[in-house]
């Protein structure tokens, strides 16, 4: 009698591999199906974190208007009045409100599996519902942030404009391109976790070189190529995005909104296979 080996047992009984990574579309079918854990797991985390702090929600505002204040401050007494808008006040505020959006999803989606591990080898689930957790936590923060943002801008002097109601489109372009980011750095940082202390330093290059707080416009002026690969960074493009609809007079390309929705998209995408690619080594390494 011969010898049936383990892998021929197994197709003989309907066995797999535990943790054997499930082809894309039903992968992408079972992450459609669970994705209230996803929901769950993001507002939990929201709930734990402001029974820990005194203030409980307000920080998720008080810390960008914070940023904004120390930011205005210094760098509206340091820097070259010619390198500032006229309106610096409501140009620095939304600068420093929508960048904490991309700042906290990309440094916290890096950490969506490292900061699991115990869930990841104890449970069954697509390990990308981590990462949309993630995005959906920052996402449930940024509503109330856009509430408070509102306020600062009418308070400093701007109008209420029908065009305000752009912010929605823009939030979600950006919130396509944040996942796709937040899972890109979940897949890296768990296969190198030195990941994790480079990117506060990403982060941090990215704010200074993404325009917040002075005009790319009026800085790279006799510097159009490179003024050209600034203006197709996706964040500085959402950031141009949002203040074009939420201040007077801030005209943008038109063009900045077909590149938005292609980074969107494109990132989205790849962020979703690269992650996908690696499921089954999540809980492993």
């Amino acid at each position: 009698m011969i010898e049936e080996s383990p892998s021929a047992l197994a197709d003989r009984y309907g066995l797999v591999r535990v943790g054997l990574r499930p082809p894309f579309g039903r992968y992408l079918a079972d992450t459609w199906r669970r994705r209230t854990f996803a929901r769950t797991l993001a507002k939990y985390r929201i709930q734990s974190e402001n029974e820990r702090n005194r203030l409980g929600l307000g920080w998720v505002v008080i810390k960008p208007i914070l940023n904004a204040l120390i930011y205005g401050l210094v760098f509206g007494l340091i820097l070259n009045s010619d390198s500032r808008p006229e309106n610096f006040i409501a140009f620095l505020l939304v600068g420093v409100f929508i960048f904490e959006y991309f700042g906290s999803s990309f440094g916290q989606g890096a950490k969506a599996i490292t900061s699991n591990t115990r869930l990841v080898r104890s449970l069954s689930f697509p390990r990308i519902l981590l990462p949309v957790a993630v995005l959906l936590e920052q996402l449930y923060r940024m509503v109330p942030i856009l509430g408070v943002l509102g306020v600062l801008l009418l308070l400093i002097g701007e109008s209420l404009s029908w065009t305000w109601l752009f912010i929605v489109p823009i939030i979600l372009m950006m919130s396509f391109f944040n996942a796709g980011v937040a899972m890109i750095a979940a897949r890296m940082s768990v296969h190198l976790r030195d990941i994790q202390q480079v990117i506060p330093v990403l982060t941090r290059i990215m704010f200074y070189s993404s325009g917040i707080f002075f005009s790319i416009d009026l800085v790279l002026a006799d510097k159009p190529e490179l003024l050209t690969i600034v203006h197709l960074t996706p964040v500085y493009e959402y950031i141009s995005l949002s203040r074009s609809v939420l201040i007077a007079d801030s005209p943008v390309d038109p063009s900045l909104w077909l590149w938005a929705g292609i980074w969107a998209a494109a990132t989205f995408a790849f962020g979703v296979v690269f992650f996908w690619r690696a499921e089954e080594r999540y809980g492993r390494d």
